[in-house]
């Protein structure tokens, strides 16, 4: 299996399972609260632990009482995080609302970001692929290019969940693009055939996915190739919370074990589909 790193953030969540959405100053009692770790790269690297490949994840912890939740988590995961920065501050911290298959989501973060100085401890040729959530592209973007130049072997991946400033920057460099259906809508996308042709002019040198919801995923190749994996439903949806994140792990391992593009999405797809059956991401027996 791969030595797979994975940079971007780890957040406490707070998982309220309610009845229904409250109104206007409604006071409600939850049905539930799950205490648990959190974030894009992440629970990425947690779901690709458990695929057998040997994850690190990289990014800013808080030196706080609270940041254990997310460290005890990244143990039974057999995931690696010994070179996260530790900053003074508490952990960016996300207070979740389910109701049935709907979900509300309301973020706080005053921990900093990865500095510059701190991608410098990193060895790019030490990995056989690395994925970076599109955060702070000022500092990942020369990072990118840094680490292209010191490891042209090593495959990179880049999540464009959200627009952010500049990230066209980063479009040249990594060999796969994993764009939301939100970020298409950011560019007032809503067919996704149309869409994956624009970002194939940015990127032509990357593999495409973009997740669509209810309807699946949609992948495009460097030859211009068009692929769809229709969603895999559950009998019964019991969580939908990291789904997207397991759908990038799902992807980037049938990818790195030298699978097609068109097969990685379709396990993408699946793997996500299958999450959504149980609650969290402890997916023994899915598998």
């Amino acid at each position: 299996m791969a030595r797979i790193l994975l940079i971007g953030t780890a957040t406490l969540d707070l998982v309220f399972g309610l009845d229904h959405f409250p109104g206007a100053d409604e006071e409600m009692r939850a049905r539930s609260l799950r205490v648990c770790r959190g974030g894009n790269a992440a629970n990425t690297a947690v779901v690709l632990s458990q695929l057998g490949h040997e994850t690190e994840f990289f990014g800013t912890l808080a030196d706080a009482p609270e940041t254990a939740v997310i460290e005890r988590d990244f143990r039974v995961h057999g995931v690696a995080y010994g070179a996260c920065p530790r900053l003074p501050g508490r952990p960016p911290t996300s207070a979740i609302y389910l109701s049935d298959a709907r979900r509300s989501i309301v973020h706080y973060r005053d921990l900093p970001e990865n500095s510059a100085e701190h991608f410098d401890s990193i060895s790019p040729a030490a990995y056989d692929w690395i994925h970076f959530e599109c955060r702070n592209v000022a500092v990942i973007a020369p990072v990118i290019r840094r680490f292209r130049a010191l490891a042209p072997g090593v495959r990179i991946s880049l999540e464009l969940e959200k627009p952010r400033a500049e990230m066209e920057l980063l479009y040249p460099w990594p060999n796969v693009l994993i764009c939301s259906r939100g970020f298409a809508a950011h560019h007032q996308f809503t067919e996704p055939t149309a869409f994956l042709d624009w970002m194939r002019g940015k990127a032509p040198q990357a593999v495409l996915a973009l997740g669509w919801g209810e309807v699946g995923a949609y992948g495009c190749a460097p030859d211009g190739a068009v692929f769809h994996a229709p969603a895999a439903q559950p009998e019964t949806v019991v969580d939908t919370l990291g789904a997207g994140d397991t759908f990038n792990a799902g992807l980037l391992d049938a990818l790195v074990k030298g699978g097609s593009p068109e097969m990685a999405l379709w396990q993408g797809v699946t793997l996500a589909g299958r999450k959504c059956a149980i609650e969290g991401l402890h997916l023994e027996g899915l598998l």
